[in-house]
């Protein structure tokens, strides 16, 4: 019997339909061993060794895969064709003491490469390996030894941590956010001519005396209100026309980030959820290896393409074609597609359908030939300025008919040089500038893979990282980073440059790149990078004073009289504090913090302390707002903020819904019986039920209606 690991329990049942029962595919459910999660677990005074441990939940897991590999006449290790894949390959072989085994990967699961794997079996690649230690082991020196220091000087909370590829994208959008509050607008104009002659079209200023307005616009009123004036009276002419056809080519297939961008952009994907979708289609067996940055493809995939086009749209929309992968490719050498572009859409639930049929799109149509695009001028003379209408349109779609680009057409109007013009109307535009774009997931995945920041692998757990920690919040799509991230970057951006310098991250990503190559020796790059990252970090501890400071007010201490009040972050959130600190320990909660427990005080209050008959006051914990007895600290008790409904619950019919507030200050409706029944909705119960389906019937935008999605009662 011959014994093939993967790391997925998808991946086996994928694998055994093109094997037989000469083999028994296991999965190891993940990673089977890590460093420790409680102590540092790298040996900075001996070579930097690492220390491994087999997580508890994988104990079990292990002791099954030594029992079935010792009966097993051959041992055959297929985890993904990455360094994360080579690696748990290796620990693989550490943990269960294999002596006798072979590796394959394949970056489709297919039969044919399934097949042809098994015929050219190989060793562990010991440069890929050490290059996911030294990613692992960086990472876990710089987030062990900077993030104690967080807590020291910012405020000790433990979900506080600093890392070397997240603290960079956390300074792009830190920065962003210091632009845009520090952004002052400024006012300019525009101005359009809507003119006619065998049709009517725009036409905007572009010119006055032959400079060239600069963006955005006009910006003194004089000039304004004068060219405004003049060109009301003015004559108009057609100064020129001119006309030409634009090739616009495909776009190449996919790559992580690109895929991460587009799914984000066209589906509404987080890039963390593209990644799972992605995971599963690949472990499925229906596209590529979805962690690359190549753009190459298989002359099967290719010829399995021509065939689609040629027999669906026709020679006229085939063209072959290569691209070139930009800088260093590493990881998979196939760009993502599916592996058989015929089928059209898979079984599987609605986003993992819609993401596999973006992936086909892009395959199919980076084999097209270009779009043409016929793009019209027509300049316009009046007095001493010059006027511009462009319009387009689309003369032959190519790769556009599968891979559609939002773009708008606009027709003009057949004049020729000399043609005189008649105004219908003069339009002016009075506008403001506007600050740079808060980044998107999309955005900063582009701006992190254009810095060569990160890699495939990477792109997903770092705005994941960044987002869980708090540090930036997702608004309409945008990330916005919050009052804590901002402190935390600065503190590195001021005290920690190197770790957040985009060159020097840069540089450590080819060195990788250079350890996976075998050219680097991944122990002295560590050396090289940590002896004077910790010399730093012993430094800071002692020099550097607490840096939770956001904000002074002009606001005289009501206690002391002689302090003015600053506006401090803690654990949980900003508050008011006096400057004399310690002398005087002043403190009071912000105003939107006062509006707020003033709300929740009309939701859920008042209320009686249950142990000493006091008043209880709401607070503000690190889950969340709770009842308190204001005796404290005569009194320590404690109560959550919930308020029973005795409305039954529509789940489980057994308990009933109560009003609470999660930890982010919003309130919903939960089942009494929770763990049990897991029921919650964020819509208000009136209390009734419904009359069709027997459900509640909830407070939804303005009106009353059934919580049963299925179900169309409204009152």
């Amino acid at each position: 019997m011959k014994l093939i690991l993967v790391e997925s329990p998808t991946k086996s049942k994928t694998l055994s339909k093109f094997l037989g029962d000469d083999y028994k595919i296991l999965s190891t459910k993940g990673h089977i061993r890590d460093l420790p999660e409680k102590k540092l677990g790298v040996d900075t005074e001996n070579d930097f060794k690492p220390e491994y441990v087999i997580p508890s939940r994988q104990k079990k897991t292990i002791k099954s895969l030594k029992k079935e590999s010792q009966a097993a006449d051959k041992i055959i290790l297929s985890t993904d064709p990455d360094r994360e894949g080579e690696a748990i390959s290796w620990h693989l072989k550490e943990a269960l003491n294999l002596k006798n085994y072979e590796r394959v990967s394949f970056h489709e699961i297919t039969k044919d490469a399934i097949l042809k794997a098994l015929k050219n079996p190989k060793k562990i690649d010991e440069n890929l390996v050490n290059a996911q230690q030294a990613r692992r082991v960086l990472d876990r020196l710089v987030g062990y030894k900077l993030s104690p220091l967080l807590w020291k000087k910012i405020y000790r909370d433990f979900s506080l941590s600093a890392g070397r590829v997240q603290s960079v994208a956390l300074r792009l959008v830190a920065e962003r956010e210091k632009e845009i509050r520090d952004f002052v607008p400024e006012t300019y104009f525009l101005i359009y001519a809507h003119l006619e002659n065998k049709g009517e079209f725009r036409s905007k200023l572009i010119k006055i005396d032959g400079e060239k307005i600069s963006k955005p616009g006009i910006t003194e009123e004089e000039i304004f209100e004068k060219i405004k004036d003049d060109l009301e009276e003015a004559d108009y002419e057609v100064a020129e026309v001119r006309k030409s056809e634009k090739k616009r080519s495909p776009y190449p297939p996919y790559t992580t980030s690109a895929l991460q961008q587009d799914a984000s952009i066209r589906l509404n994907y987080s890039s963390k959820y593209t990644m799972r979708l992605a995971q599963s289609l690949y472990e499925k067996g229906l596209i590529t290896y979805h962690r690359t940055d190549s753009f190459n493809l298989s002359k099967s995939s290719k010829a399995a393409a021509k065939e689609i086009i040629m027999n669906k749209w026709g020679e006229k929309y085939y063209k072959s074609r290569n691209f070139k992968s930009k800088g260093r490719t590493q990881e998979a050498h196939e760009a993502i597609r599916p592996t058989n572009p015929k089928n059209g859409s898979p079984k599987g639930k609605k986003q993992e359908k819609k993401l596999y049929d973006l992936i086909r799109r892009r395959f199919l149509a980076s084999q097209m030939t270009p779009a043409i695009i016929e793009r019209k001028k027509i300049d316009v003379k009046s007095g001493k300025c010059l006027l511009r209408a462009s319009g387009q349109k689309i003369l032959f779609d190519g790769f556009m008919k599968v891979y559609p680009i939002k773009m708008k057409e606009q027709s003009l109007p057949e004049v020729s040089e000399g043609d005189g013009l008649k105004l219908k109307e003069l339009e002016t535009q009075e506008k403001e500038t506007t600050p740079p774009a808060r980044y998107s997931e999309a955005s900063l995945i582009k701006e992190l893979e254009k810095n060569d920041i990160g890699r495939p692998s990477t792109y997903a757990p770092t705005l994941a990282t960044i987002q869980s920690r708090n540090y930036v919040e997702k608004i309409k799509k945008k990330l916005h980073a919050t009052d804590i991230g901002i402190v935390v970057s600065n503190l590195l951006v001021n005290h920690f440059p190197d770790i957040v310098d985009i060159d020097f991250t840069a540089k450590m990503e080819k060195q990788l790149d250079e350890v996976a190559e075998g050219k680097e020796d991944w122990q002295k790059m560590i050396k090289e990078f940590y002896e004077p990252f910790i010399k730093r970090v012993k430094e800071k501890e002692e020099s550097l004073e607490k840096q939770n400071i956001l904000k002074e007010t002009d606001e005289d201490c009501p206690e002391c009289k002689k302090g003015k009040l600053v506006i401090k972050l803690g654990r949980n959130g900003k508050f008011k504090a006096c400057s004399n600190f310690p002398d005087c320990e002043h403190t009071e909660p912000m105003e939107e913090e006062k509006e707020k427990t003033e709300k929740m005080m009309k939701e859920f209050g008042p209320k009686t302390c249950s142990e000493c008959g006091s008043k209880m006051e709401l607070k503000q914990g690190r889950y969340g707002i709770f009842w308190g007895c204001s005796n404290y600290p005569e009194c320590k008790n404690t109560e959550r903020l919930e308020k029973d409904t005795n409305v039954k619950c529509p789940k489980c019919d057994e308990g009933t819904l109560i009003k609470k507030v999660n930890r982010k200050g919003k309130i919903f409706w939960g089942c009494s019986s929770y763990p049990k029944c897991k029921f919650g909705t964020n819509y208000e119960p009136t209390g009734e039920r419904c009359p069709e389906c027997d459900s509640i019937v909830v407070k939804k935008k303005g009106k009353e209606v059934c919580l049963d999605k299925k179900c169309n009662y409204e009152k």
